[in-house]
């Protein structure tokens, strides 16, 4: 009884470590576990070793590459515009070119049948000319009346597709664009180098020369 009284007093009068005590005067192992628990906190709240600053560009020197890069990009804007705009002309002059090559086909596209039907016209002509008083009146008169229908007819058609005669006055200055001198004749009633007489008329198509009118040309007559 008396020794467990005993034991409880020396345990109440042993020493107690302070809470202030550094620690290294706390026992090794007491030490130990300080300083594991303190070392990561250490880290965590120390400051981090900052990494060296990286140089930053040039802003003139960048600025200037971008213009650069801008002056080219506008060039080739410039010359895509340029070759786009030639391109257009180029179609536009082809479209008309087509235009004009279609006008001109449909204007001229009964120029074959138009030759054809001149030696018609001619023959007429020519029957027209031919003198019927010598035989009977009334079949030279019928004749005469069913050439005159038929010239009329042909007349009309030419008219139709704008096949029109070149037909020169005597005395009309000689066109070579138009006529074809077949001779010359001296005359004092015909200025020279004028039309002295139609042997066959002309023609054409709208604008375009079928066939020249055939005439004999004045000259001057000779020195006696």
């Amino acid at each position: 009884m008396s020794q467990n009284t005993g034991d409880t007093a020396n345990d109440a009068t042993s020493p107690v470590p302070s809470v202030d005590s550094k620690p290294e005067d706390a026992p090794a192992e007491f030490a130990d576990e300080v300083a594991e628990d303190t070392a990561p906190e250490a880290i965590a709240d120390g400051d981090t070793v900052s990494e060296p600053a990286k140089e930053l560009p040039d802003p003139a020197a960048a600025l200037a590459e971008v213009m650069a890069l801008v002056a080219e990009l506008t060039g080739e804007v410039e010359s895509l515009k340029d070759e786009a705009l030639r391109a257009r002309a180029e179609v536009d002059n082809i479209r008309k070119r087509s235009q004009a090559e279609v006008a001109s086909i449909r204007r001229y596209a009964v120029e074959g049948f138009a030759r054809e039907l001149l030696g018609v016209r001619d023959s007429l002509d020519l029957a027209r000319g031919v003198d019927l008083s010598a035989g009977d009146g009334d079949v030279a008169e019928k004749v005469v009346e069913g050439l005159d229908i038929t010239l009329k007819q042909l007349d009309s058609l030419m008219e139709k597709f704008s096949i029109q005669a070149v037909e020169p006055e005597v005395g009309e200055k000689l066109d070579p664009e138009l006529h074809q001198a077949v001779s010359t004749v001296e005359s004092d009633e015909v200025e020279p180098n004028c039309i002295h007489q139609l042997i066959q008329k002309g023609y054409r198509l709208h604008d375009r020369l079928l066939r020249p009118a055939m005439v004999i040309v004045a000259k001057p007559p000779a020195a006696a």
